[in-house]
């Protein structure tokens, strides 16, 4: 049997001394994942940790079979994991088309010209500054930036953070497009709602572990584990 796609085992990570991830455990074959929970539950530093962008972390991160933990984050990057941090991460002094070219594509589906042709708004925003798009625009950018690396598995930190509902909708369907084409996606959000419309697949995540492994069918079905892990329920 083929390897999964990411192999995650008995990840701990720290902040000086703070003990953030602890033992934590979970394996993406192929498809999406989302890891949900609130603020302050390690979401971010699972993300961090497997980019290698944390100087203390101990465990088993496996991407394809190959162990990257201790690996620098160029060298996970050129592996094939994309990342799209939560608040976007862009430079305010490059423009949309700047931002785009610094990438060096190594070939692939994912081109100049197809980040355009699936986001046409950044097209006629090429000319224009980081700091003077939309949150939407910027969180686009942030995308095309990631894929044009051509990754095997696209992490993405709170997407949908900051955004109206119009254009959390329009990301959700790209990011659905994304999956159906291939493109294996690990999602963290607090946005139960959008979690559950792009994996089946949730895992929520409590002080620094996961502390269930549901469905999104499931998880929207059960108002008492919302308010449990995440202190909200989903509206009907």
């Amino acid at each position: 049997m083929s390897d999964p796609v990411l192999a995650v085992s008995r990840l701990n990570a720290y902040y000086g001394a703070a003990h953030v991830l602890q033992g934590v455990q979970f394996e993406l074959e192929k498809g999406a994942v989302a890891i949900v929970g609130r603020n302050g539950m390690g979401k971010s530093t699972l993300c961090n940790a497997i980019m290698g962008l944390l100087p203390r972390v101990s465990g088993s991160i496996r991407f394809n079979g190959q162990e990257i933990v201790g690996r620098p984050p160029h060298y996970i990057a050129n592996a094939g994991i994309g990342y799209v941090p939560q608040g976007r991460r862009l430079f305010p002094s490059l423009n949309t088309d700047e931002h785009l070219r610094m990438i060096r594509s190594r070939g692939g589906r994912w081109t100049l010209g197809s980040i355009y042709d699936l986001f046409p708004q950044l097209a006629q925003r090429r000319k224009l500054g980081a700091a003077q798009l939309s949150g939407g625009e910027k969180q686009m950018l942030a995308i095309g930036r990631a894929l044009l690396c051509n990754p095997a598995l696209l992490i993405m930190d709170e997407p949908s953070e900051g955004l109206a509902p119009a254009i959390v909708q329009t990301l959700v369907k790209t990011l659905r497009t994304l999956s159906d084409e291939g493109v294996n996606l690990l999602v963290v959000e607090q946005n139960l709602g959008v979690a559950t419309a792009l994996a089946q697949r949730q895992l929520i995540m409590l002080r620094g572990q996961i502390a269930l492994e549901t469905t999104a069918a499931a998880l929207a079905g059960d108002v008492d584990a919302q308010r449990r892990y995440l202190g909200v329920a989903l509206s009907t």
